[in-house]
């Protein structure tokens, strides 16, 4: 063989060789840097932080992490670090360091991003779009990693998430869907502690009241419900049903009452709202027992099953929402008394908070929706959203609103005000001492919806009346707010708030229009026992009694047709009384000198007659006053 064969093949298999080593190492390096996506989704409680554990990531791959909101008002942070570190050691660490830095320059938000950037590999808070976060870290070793995710720290948020994990896939920084192909993150359950609940109440079952209903937080795909129940005295047998929100049993534990105590564990399959825990007595065909029990019930801690287990902040069981009332009235517009009621021009504010509102600022680059009109009544009907419904319970006829406007903002509180005039029902009038009367004015607020779903609370500094009333008739002597409970004709008990005044009259025109005239007429009356004329005295008392009806008749006017005397009345029907005797005395003593001659005993019984008559006014005035005083 010459030596341009032996070379030529010497070449050939040269760059076959070659060729296969190119190829092992493109082939290699393919692996090595193969694309790979995870998505994962969960839910963040304020103070909640969510921990994963990134295992056997290798040299030289780039991971990228993108965490946006899906629900509420979340604003997620994610930070990433060393898979040997111990997060309780990292947090008292970041912890302390803040504080430190803190102190030193007295700029949190710096010292935050400083320590940050000492304790963690990558972090990142609104590096996505709008406030999601996102962050590329290139792997410097191969070892595991872990990675946290919380709410923002500048500002607290909550609500579900959807985080992204890519390994040499920039396209998650895109935030766009891509298929989830790998398990790249497992979630660290014992450092999360996320959705982890527990919560414990007492009660007492009776023959009366053999069962009671406690009503859960809504309850997210995936999630473990732990049960414990237990009597605590008395012969009491406890059955326990877990029933859906159509009150559909899911599951019945001590079915046959065998047992003083029973537990049992439920998982979710998906998302689920209105959720109940029946403890009944134990049992309808037979002796019914009583006693007291002791529940306890737990999201996620399987613990509870042994009846004892640490409580946690996170409530399980759904509390009333408090709904913060304020009413203001601007104008008292009339008082009917006849028809019992009256007028006002008034404000109504309404305050609460309700997680179901939360919104992402993202949506709309605002931290606040406002609705106008009672269109958001429907928009929150639209979305399954409840809110506080009221009445105003003595309103008579329409509600007349000037203005209505909602305020929503990201974090769930939500704020009503309304301008109304309305007429309210005084079912409370009084009239037995008019016109020294007090009466009080209600202006009753009524929750639709009963009280296991909204509690009304008192709104500090906004409830009271106006400078200027427009109610010259009445003052105002005294505003308080009442908040209590009520039977709705649904049979429902509902919460009740009441603005209550209490006025009197402005006396000034009773004094000058009815008692001064009253007065002078009984001084005129008594003058004319001085004259010796009898016809005189006659005519001026018979006068009297025509006055006394005109003034019956204006009072009248004034007051519904009572089915009892006032003290107004008390002294008219004295006076007429007074002025009827003594008309009848003056035609006696008349008689007695014209037609008898006894002269006599006509200045003597004249003499009681003339002392007798304002005695008599005085004793009338001093019965009233002590019958009705």
């Amino acid at each position: 063989m010459n030596k341009t064969t032996l070379f030529r093949r010497y070449v050939r298999w040269e760059l076959v060789a070659l060729f296969l080593v190119v190829l092992s190492g493109t082939g290699a390096a393919h692996a090595e840097g193969e694309s790979r996506v995870q998505v994962l989704s969960g839910h963040i409680e304020p103070g909640d932080i969510v921990y994963y554990v990134l295992p056997d990531l290798k040299q030289g791959d780039v991971l990228y992490v993108y965490a946006s909101g899906t629900s509420g008002n979340l604003d997620p942070f994610v930070a990433l670090f060393g898979g040997d570190v111990k997060i309780k050691v990292l947090e008292e660490k970041f912890i302390a360091e803040l504080k430190r830095i803190t102190h030193e320059n007295g700029d949190p938000l710096s010292a935050f991003s400083q320590t940050a950037d000492q304790l963690f590999l990558a972090w990142d808070d609104d590096g996505g779009t709008g406030y999601a976060a996102a962050l590329k870290f290139t792997v410097p070793a191969d070892g595991s990693y872990q990675l946290l995710i919380t709410s923002t720290p500048y500002k607290e948020t909550f609500g579900g998430y959807r985080l992204v994990l890519g390994l040499n896939e920039p396209r998650v920084l895109e935030g766009k869907l891509l298929p989830s192909n790998a398990n790249i993150a497992v979630l660290n359950k014992t450092a999360s502690l996320v959705g982890v609940a527990v919560e414990e109440v007492t009660g007492t079952l009776s023959p009366e009241e053999p069962s009671k209903i406690f009503t859960l937080n809504p309850l997210r795909a995936g999630e473990t419900l732990y049960v414990f129940v237990e009597a605590t005295s008395g012969d009491l047998i406890p059955v326990v049903y877990l029933k859906d929100f159509g009150n559909k049993p899911l599951y019945v534990a001590n079915f046959l009452g065998r047992q003083r105590s029973t537990a049992f564990q439920y998982t979710f399959e998906t998302h689920t709202r209105n959720v109940k825990i029946e403890v009944r007595s134990c049992c309808e065909d037979k002796h019914l027992t009583a006693g007291d029990f002791r529940l306890l019930v737990g999201i996620n801690a399987p613990e509870v099953l042994t009846g004892q287990a640490e409580f946690t902040e996170t409530p399980v069981f759904r509390k009333p929402i408090e709904v913060q009332v304020g009413v203001r009235i601007h104008q008292i517009t009339g008082v009917d008394q006849r028809a019992e009621n009256f007028g006002i021009v008034g404000s109504l504010e309404m305050q609460w908070r309700d997680r179901d509102l939360a919104f992402n600022p993202e949506t709309c680059q605002c931290d606040f929706k406002i609705f106008k009109g009672d269109k958001f009544a429907q928009i929150l009907e639209d979305k399954g959203i409840r809110w506080p419904e009221f009445a105003i319970f003595n309103q008579q006829g329409r509600r007349w609103s000037q203005n209505q406007i909602l305020v929503i903002f990201s974090d769930g509180r939500a704020i009503y005000f309304e301008r109304f005039s309305a007429t309210l029902q005084a079912p409370d009038f009084n009239f037995r001492k008019f016109p020294f009367d007090t009466q009080q004015f209600f202006v009753r607020i009524d929750s639709i919806l009963p009280v296991s779903l909204y509690r009304f609370a008192v709104m500090e500094g906004f409830s009271g009346v106006g400078d200027q009333l427009g109610e010259e008739e009445w003052r105002v002597d005294k505003v308080d707010t009442i908040i209590s409970s009520t039977s709705a004709t649904t049979g429902d008990v509902v919460s009740r708030f009441s603005l209550r005044l209490e006025v009197s009259r402005h006396l000034d025109y009773y004094v000058l229009r009815i008692f001064l005239p009253l007065i002078f007429i009984f001084l005129m009356s008594w003058a004319a026992f001085f004259l010796k004329d009898y016809s005189i005295r006659i005519n001026v008392l018979s006068a009297n009694l025509f006055v006394f009806v005109a003034f019956n008749f204006t009072i009248a006017d004034v007051l519904p047709r009572l089915g009892y005397l006032t003290f107004m009345d008390t002294i008219m029907i004295s006076a007429f009384i007074i002025s009827v005797l003594s008309l009848i005395i003056n035609i006696y003593l008349k008689r007695l000198l014209e037609t008898e001659g006894q002269e006599a005993r006509v200045q003597r019984l004249d003499r009681y007659a003339t002392w007798g008559y304002p005695l008599a006014y005085l004793f009338a005035i001093m019965l009233a006053i002590v019958l009705f005083f």
